[in-house]
C-alpha cells in the first residue's frame, strides 16, 4: 500500500501522558501531529520541549473533534488518511500496523481499534456502560453496527472524513462521525486493539458522566430525527 499515513494525537491536560505516547509512536516512522486543545496544565511546555513533531495549539479548549478536524486540515495534501490515539496513554502505537493491514484492497474506510479487554476491574465503569450506551445508539440512528463505537485510536481516510458535516465538536464527533459515514456509504471496519487501564496508570479523563451524557443523549436525539427526515424526502 502506498497510502501516506500521518499520527495525528488530540491532546487536552495530558502533561505526564502525552510524551511517553509520542515516544512510542516514533517507532512506526510516521509523521506525528499533535493539538493542543487549549491545555492549561502544562502540556504545551511538554510539548514544547519535544523536537520532530508538528505541533497545532488552540488557544482555549474548543473539545475533542474541533481538535481532530484541525488535524484533518492539516494534514490536507500531505497525508491519505489520519492514525489517531488518545494523549492519556491507553492506547499502544504498536497496535498501528495491525490497524492499517485491516484496510481492504481498494476501499477507504473508517478503522476501529476495538479495544480488547474491557471487562476487568480496573476498566471505569463510564467506560463500560459508555461504550454499550453509544453502540445501542449509533444502530438506532442508522450507523454501522460495531462492538466500540467510542475508541479514540482509529484510522481516518482523508479527505472524506473531513467533509462528512459533523456537527459536534467534542467527544460526540466520534459517535457522529460514524453514523454519518454509514450514511454516505463510507465504510466502518473494526480490527482489535489493546487497552490499558493498569493500576496506578496515571490516566486523566475529562469524560463527566452527567453532562457528556445529556451532550451524548442530545446527539443522538439530533441523528435520529435527521435520519427519519432523510428516510421520508
Amino acid at each position: 500500500m502506498n497510502d501516506r499515513f500521518a499520527i495525528l494525537i488530540p491532546a487536552y491536560n495530558h502533561a505526564a501522558g502525552v510524551g511517553p505516547v509520542i515516544e512510542r509512536a516514533r517507532a512506526l516512522g510516521l509523521p506525528i501531529w499533535v493539538v493542543d486543545d487549549g491545555s492549561t496544565d502544562g502540556t504545551a511546555a511538554v510539548l514544547a520541549g519535544i523536537g520532530g513533531i508538528d505541533l497545532i495549539r488552540h488557544e482555549r479548549n474548543l473539545g475533542k473533534g474541533a481538535a481532530l478536524l484541525t488535524g484533518f486540515a492539516a494534514l490536507a495534501g500531505t497525508a491519505d488518511w489520519a492514525v489517531t490515539l488518545d494523549a492519556d496513554g491507553q492506547h499502544d502505537p504498536a497496535d498501528c500496523p495491525g490497524l492499517i493491514a485491516a484496510i481492504p484492497a481498494g476501499v477507504r474506510p473508517i478503522v476501529i481499534g476495538r479495544r480488547e479487554g474491557m471487562v476487568g476491574a480496573d476498566v471505569p465503569w463510564t467506560s463500560r456502560f459508555g461504550r454499550g450506551f453509544s453502540n445501542f445508539w449509533v444502530r438506532c440512528a442508522g450507523g454501522p453496527s460495531l462492538a466500540d463505537t467510542q475508541s479514540g485510536m482509529r484510522i481516518y481516510p482523508l479527505p472524506e472524513a473531513a467533509g462528512l458535516g459533523v456537527r459536534a465538536r467534542r467527544f460526540q464527533f466520534e459517535v457522529e462521525v460514524l453514523v454519518r459515514a454509514r450514511w454516505a456509504g463510507i465504510p466502518v471496519v473494526e480490527a482489535p486493539v489493546g487497552v490499558s487501564y493498569r493500576p496506578g496508570m496515571r490516566r486523566i479523563s475529562h469524560f463527566r458522566p452527567f453532562v457528556d451524557f445529556c451532550r451524548n443523549s442530545a446527539t443522538f436525539t439530533r441523528l435520529i430525527w435527521l435520519r427519519f427526515f432523510r428516510r421520508r424526502r
